[in-house]
């Protein structure tokens, strides 16, 4: 049986391998890019192709942090139909997640619709309902990592898991991409070689396939030619080629880069993703599903760091929770971890189970290598990487922080960023959202050990939050010497914020000797914990990505008119902040209903489709549940008039729910359904609104 370590592990690796593989892919990706372009413009592709500010979210690595959910949400043992839920609750319609190609031309795109008309999975992906073309593109296996990491040393149910999941939109020879792909992640727990995992998933679909007839191409032709996969991809362009298999993107061709790459890279991360990259077709794709394999093979190495230091253990998605799309890769790790061992039937550590849902983050520096995505500001003297050398005593590392020969007066900063703007980003990939993950009122703790090599003794640091939106440095501890001799503890409460969020945590350092500084800082066991406030001024928010600063949103317009988010809307309309793990909480908002028939604030929001609501509808009073369906939990009659102010105010403890406006309680309710969610706003029905001041208090 495998050590819950040595899980974690493999499943980091993983996933670095993954991200590592859709980063380099991802610049060739469009249809221009083909094979011979690549060739000619690149040659031997060898480091990525273009360096990023931060590299944006793709829907090769959306999937697997987003689809997984359905074992939180429906249980260990989730449905195609449940799944299908998930994708519905966790996608803003026609940006982010996924591409947006058409109905009927994005394979994606068409379940989405037929999800949203009714249609449920397994049947939003049959070729009865789609037809072949549609049912067989490569989404098949592109999102379905994660089944096959929280099946570890179990193929034969990785492949049944991800053919389940992969049915929301999929068919047909998609179904065979998402068996082989979860199944060769499956055994590379176990497995001694490359062949070893081929073999394995091969194993899980039937030999008379297509899948397993190119696959099979490929591997004869190794046989014979083992040195030149730019032969091998020779042959899949004159028998496998596009022109053979209809679609935008067809599973068939872009198995065979995927088992060619596999093979060729005989086991090196680096160089499978970099064959998968330079045979083009669906580069980021194929790069991607064969980094997850080959990473969880190989573990991590010294030869990855090229490619995994620019990742820095953080990824963005693209989904509707704010809070989830800034992902730190060993916390995702640890999530997909405790899912593995109660699959397994095994207990998962108690300090991991709190990790699973918490309020907050807790980075260990635990995984091998791991940085937790800390910073740092200026890039040419200040440098963090892991280290083992120094720990304490409930981890297994720290985050070493090299001080190279600052001058009198030098300094910077050493962060992580809990925040991100549009300013962040160089590219538009996939529209990401973000919410804050930490708020002010929240308790930020860590510990420091400086090592001085040369120096005079007279280098200070001071901890500080930067806000989001002025850059202001708020300094939130003195200025003082740190302990040579041991771990020393640093704690404080985020300040009040003045209604602007927070975007950098972390340390300032100041030197102030006469002989130049070198040394080290070490940083460990860094958290932030805590009932937090979120204070919402949208004079002081900003309009980017098509949505508000601080918020995610599904369908309608938001827009920030005269000091105010502005709502309008068609037909049903939602926009989001907080954190996704927000309980207790009281959400305010200064509302006024313009048109329409509903004007509601949102709490425990978990999606587009779960979450409560409470305010006016149709000429009451409400407070509602819904989840994939709307159920009235308490009513009452309230005449509405736009243009006026109302203070809505919901308030959910507990179970109770409690709906007061203007300071009168109106309503109440008692349900147990949601546990934790986001806050937000609403409009069930066409119509207009604008908010003031939105408030979001833990309680």
């Amino acid at each position: 049986m495998l050590s819950t370590t040595e899980i974690f592990e493999r499943i980091y690796s993983g996933f670095i391998g993954k991200a590592i593989g859709v980063r380099l892919g991802a610049p060739v990706e469009p249809t221009i890019w083909s094979y011979e372009r690549i060739r000619d413009t690149y040659g031997e592709v060898t480091e990525y192709l273009r360096d990023f500010k931060n590299f944006a979210a793709d829907d090769d690595t959306n999937g697997p942090v987003y689809f997984i959910r359905a074992l939180r949400d429906y249980g260990l043992g989730a449905t195609a139909e449940e799944v299908g839920k998930t994708w519905l609750n966790y996608a803003a319609e026609e940006h982010g997640m996924y591409w947006w190609g058409g109905f009927g031309n994005s394979t994606e795109h068409t379940a989405y619709q037929n999800l949203r008309a009714g249609i449920p999975a397994p049947q939003s992906g049959s070729i009865a309902q789609n037809g072949t073309t549609v049912a067989e593109q490569i989404g098949g296996q592109i999102f379905i990592d994660s089944w096959g990491w929280v099946h570890p040393a179990d193929p034969k149910k990785a492949a049944e898991a991800s053919a389940r999941a992969a049915r929301v939109a999929h068919d047909g020879e998609g179904l065979h991409g998402a068996r082989f792909c979860a199944a060769a992640i499956a055994q590379a727990f176990v497995a001694k070689n490359i062949e070893d995992v081929i073999e394995t998933g091969l194993a899980t679909i039937p030999a008379d396939s297509l899948y397993a007839k190119v696959s099979r191409a490929v591997l004869r032709f190794h046989d014979s030619n083992r040195n030149d996969w730019r032969a091998c991809r020779d042959m899949l362009t004159a028998d496998w080629g596009y022109d053979r298999y209809p679609g935008v993107c067809h599973i068939i061709p872009n198995a065979g880069v995927l088992i060619m790459s596999l093979i060729y890279g005989q086991g090196d991360l680096p160089r499978t993703v970099e064959i998968a990259t330079m045979a083009g077709w669906d580069t980021d794709c194929n790069a991607g599903n064969a980094g997850a394999i080959v990473g969880t093979l190989q573990k991590v190495q010294p030869g990855w760091d090229k490619y995994r230091k620019p990742i820095n253990d953080f990824v963005v998605a693209s989904g509707v929770t704010g809070t989830v799309n800034v992902v730190d890769i060993p916390s995702f790790a640890r999530e997909l971890t405790v899912l593995a061992l109660r699959l397994q039937g095994r207990e998962a550590p108690a300090l991991w189970v709190e990790d699973f849902e918490r309020r907050g983050v807790r980075f260990d520096f635990d995984a091998p290598g791991a940085t937790h995505g800390f910073r740092t500001e200026p890039f040419n003297q200040i440098a963090v990487k892991a280290s083992a050398e120094r720990h304490t005593d409930n981890a297994k590392g720290s985050l070493e922080i090299l001080l190279d020969r600052l001058e009198r007066g030098h300094g910077g900063r050493i962060f992580w960023k809990p925040f991100y703007r549009r300013s962040d980003f160089d590219d538009e990939r996939y529209r990401p959202m973000f919410t804050p993950l930490a708020d002010d009122g929240q308790r930020v703790s860590f510990k420091l050990w400086l090592d001085p090599w040369n120096g005079d003794g007279n280098l200070r640091v001071a901890p500080y939050v930067r806000r989001a939106m002025t850059g202001a440095i708020q300094e939130t501890g003195a200025w003082h010497v740190p302990s040579a001799s041991g771990w020393q503890d640093y704690a404080f409460t985020i300040p009040d914020g003045n209604g602007e969020a927070v975007d950098e945590i972390g340390i300032l350092v100041e030197y102030f000797g006469r002989l130049k500084f070198l040394g080290r800082l070490f940083l460990a066991d860094f958290s932030v914990s805590g009932k937090g406030r979120a204070v919402i001024d949208p004079s002081k928010e900003a309009h980017e990505w098509g949505g508000i600063t601080r918020f995610t949103w599904n369908r309608g317009h938001w827009s920030l008119q005269q000091g105010r988010i502005h709502a309008h809307t068609a037909t049903d309309a939602d926009a989001w902040t907080g954190n996704a793990y927000l309980r207790d909480v009281s959400v305010k908002a200064e509302l006024q209903p313009h048109s329409g028939a509903s004007h509601l604030v949102v709490a425990r929001a978990q999606g587009t489709s779960r979450f409560y609501a409470a305010g006016f509808e149709n000429g009451e009073a409400v407070i509602l549940l819904e989840d994939h369906g709307t159920k009235i939990l308490a009513r009452g009659p309230f005449r509405t008039e736009y243009g006026r102010s109302y203070a809505v105010d919901l308030t959910v403890e507990g179970g109770k729910l409690t709906l007061s406006v203007d300071g009168e309680r109106l309503l109440q309710a008692d349900d147990g359904t949601l546990r934790y969610g986001m806050a937000g706003l609403r409009m069930a029905s066409a119509g207009r609104m604008s908010i003031g001041r939105l408030e979001v208090a833990e309680r």
